[in-house]
């Protein structure tokens, strides 16, 4: 197969992309040259930004494709061994992704190599870190295995890996759910949260993939491809189904009671501040047409991927408003200047130019891999 993309649509989708990375470069370059406190946007009230959001939301759909993965090689379920490599080897991508966000978000990226070699076993951080590096890890041999058809390997390295897929996103939910001082973030329901959205997520991302590879390819999608494209939609119908009921009792518990640090960002995503981010992002583009486009009975391959590029974007949403609102209740009382008591936060275009950079490496690289890679089965090597 040419390495080259000869189409041009393939090859404006190449140089889009290469600029993206081109302008992330730029910005993540002079964050450095003038510091964070000048390029970004974060500051004292608000110290996690969009790049934070990024990395959460990368990170845990890594983990959504690697459980929808582990149906085909690791629970028997043979129609999903025909997504496994694809979807393995997005879930590395997407953590790539992610480890790049979070690596520029702190203003001496190599301080993460100081915090591996001094490991404080009671912060949440760097079990989040040190799973997350153990994770990409098994991940990279997992592919190797699928790739190699090495079935012994690929059985325990799926395994290992399902189970990372469970305990990474849940050590980052538990890194906002034990945070104490955040009421927003602080309880038990942020990690099983993280999860349901991860499935989420996941689902939507192997659907996009699946459909665009026939879709580029000019393939015509036979019956064991059209079943398991409804398959993965009613699966995402029932993830977003449970997360509609997730997002409305964490609402209706923030208004209850009307706890300080909880019922602020609450009212902050319902009426304030976050309130297009929330309804229109969040319920409208993530939940509500999706889950609409997935519940008829003459849905298409189509309206399954568009239903999936909707709920993704709303998972963005999500990822963005979860990060920002929990921090926008000032932990001292005595803050002034604050509009309606709260701090307030919108990202820099070095922060924006820097999360589409990420998003791109991640999308450039799959693209790639693509053209080098042997990703199909012998069922489809027809194309």
């Amino acid at each position: 197969m040419s390495t080259i993309a000869k189409k041009p649509g393939q090859l404006l989708w190449f140089a889009l992309l290469s600029l993206c990375l081109i302008a992330a470069a730029g910005a993540a370059g002079y964050s450095f040259m003038v510091g964070h406190e000048q390029a970004f946007n974060v500051n004292r009230g608000v110290p996690w930004g969009i790049l934070i959001a990024t990395y959460v939301f990368l990170a845990i759909s890594c983990s959504g494709l690697c459980l929808i993965s582990s149906l085909g090689h690791v629970f028997g379920f043979h129609e999903f061994t025909l997504i496994s490599k694809r979807a393995i080897l997005l879930a590395i991508l997407c953590l790539m992704g992610a480890f790049g966000a979070i690596g520029l978000d702190l203003e001496h990226p190599f301080n993460m190599i100081y915090t591996l070699l001094s490991p404080n076993f009671s912060s949440g951080i760097w079990w989040m870190g040190t799973i997350y590096g153990i994770y990409l890890g098994i991940l990279v041999v997992e592919f190797y295995a699928l790739m190699t058809d090495n079935h012994k390997l690929s059985i325990v390295t799926g395994s290992l890996g399902f189970l990372f897929a469970i305990a990474a996103p849940s050590v980052l939910g538990s890194v906002f759910g034990l945070t104490l001082a955040r009421p927003f973030w602080h309880g038990s329901f942020m990690p099983v949260y993280i999860i349901i959205t991860a499935l989420v997520s996941g689902t939507a991302l192997i659907i996009m993939v699946m459909y665009f590879h026939h879709f580029v390819r000019n393939l015509e999608m036979d019956k064991q491809d059209r079943r398991l494209i409804r398959l993965l939609g009613r699966i995402l119908a029932l993830m977003i189904f449970v997360l509609i009921f997730s997002v409305f009792w964490n609402v209706i518990v923030g208004l209850y009671g009307k706890q300080p640090g909880h019922y602020e960002p609450v009212m902050a995503l319902i009426s304030g501040k976050l309130s297009l981010n929330f309804w229109m992002g969040e319920i409208i583009i993530g939940l509500v047409v999706p889950l609409l486009l997935l519940m008829r009975h003459d849905r298409t391959p189509f309206s399954t991927m568009m239903a999936s590029l909707l709920a993704l974007i709303g998972m963005f949403f999500m990822r963005y408003d979860m990060t920002i609102a929990g921090q926008l209740y000032p932990l001292r009382l005595q803050e002034y200047g604050l509009e309606d008591g709260l701090f307030s936060y919108s990202p820099s275009l070095s922060e924006v130019l820097i999360v589409i950079g990420c998003l791109a490496f991640s999308a450039f690289a799959y693209t790639l891999a693509e053209k080098l890679l042997k990703l199909d089965t012998d069922r489809e090597q027809h194309s």
